[in-house]
């Protein structure tokens, strides 16, 4: 065991050699945080007012900016679920030279049909403006460090629709950014199609349980088990010597999606509750693990 814990730790102090110091990574992901807490401060048309000019003076750089209705739908990526809802590309935003490289592809959520679904349609405008923010705030990153002439830098923003059931759409949008070294963040918009609302962790679960606690009480099992199984795997968890950075519980903000198997997946991005060199971490909850305190599917 002891042999163990010095190779994790020769692995953590090499990989914090190379990569991003601690206090880079809480900056950057406190920076995409605030691109998310800003959308619950502005509705979406004040929004969509915003992206324009933000748009028309990036236009330099823009390759191929999606503009009509058309190009959108005919660059539509993924397939549609009871043309309830689907995805298409909102904006392609590239750019490269010896120093530089952005590959953004932003993604939109549309409901097709003359007849749409008007809570389906509010709750996709919110994650629209979501992800127009976010990938925003990757894009002005960029071309600020664009202006400083120096340094390497790549982004990149893509989508993955991953789970498309009669009951729950989900979208997935991947974010990274690297400046010599690298961090990627996921972000997760699951629609409820039977209420038409986007859906949050505690709507799966029967009103005063403790799914909070059962759900991190089995994630905590899961990081012992593997780490007990490779010595590799390396969680923040029972460390004496910095009790601070032990995981102690999941939120009602931590990341989620339903899988196509209806299991409760939990999502960790890098240096959220393990070493960057982990990546991002995801935890499926086992069905017998909640069964006494989740509602029925509707």
């Amino acid at each position: 065991m002891e042999d163990n814990r010095k190779r994790i730790d020769a692995m953590k102090r090499e990989y914090e050699q190379k990569q991003m110091s601690r206090e880079q990574v809480h900056a950057l992901k406190n920076r995409m945080e605030q691109a998310k807490r800003d959308r619950k401060k502005a509705r979406t048309r004040v929004f969509y007012r915003g992206f324009g000019a933000v748009a028309a003076a990036a236009a330099i750089f823009v390759l191929l900016p999606n503009t009509s209705a058309g190009v959108a739908h005919a660059m539509s990526n993924i397939p549609i679920l009871g043309r309830l809802v689907e995805v298409v590309t909102f904006r392609d935003y590239q750019y490269s030279d010896p120093r530089n490289t952005a590959d953004v592809q932003i993604p939109e959520v549309v409901v097709p049909g003359e007849e749409k679904d008007e809570k389906i349609q509010k709750t996709a405008e919110e994650i629209n403006a979501e992800i127009q923010a976010i990938s925003e705030q990757f894009i002005q990153e960029f071309e600020k460090n664009l202006e400083m002439d120096g340094g390497y830098q790549d982004i990149m923003v893509k989508s993955e629709v991953i789970t498309t059931t009669e009951d729950y759409f989900t979208l997935k949008l991947i974010c990274y950014q690297g400046a010599g070294s690298g961090m990627q963040w996921n972000y997760f918009y699951t629609i409820d199609l039977n209420t038409g609302e986007r859906l949050a962790l505690k709507d799966l679960f029967l009103e005063g349980s403790d799914y909070l606690g059962v759900i991190s009480a089995n994630i905590k099992e899961q990081m012992r088990t593997q780490m007990d199984q490779d010595e590799n795997v390396m969680y923040w968890l029972d460390d004496e010597d910095v009790p601070e950075w032990n995981f102690q519980s999941i939120t009602d903000e931590t990341s989620f999606y339903v899988n196509g198997d209806g299991n409760v997946v939990i999502n960790f991005n890098e240096g959220d509750v393990a070493p960057m060199y982990m990546g991002v971490v995801e935890f499926v909850i086992p069905d017998e693990v909640i069964k006494d305190i989740r509602k029925e599917a509707p």
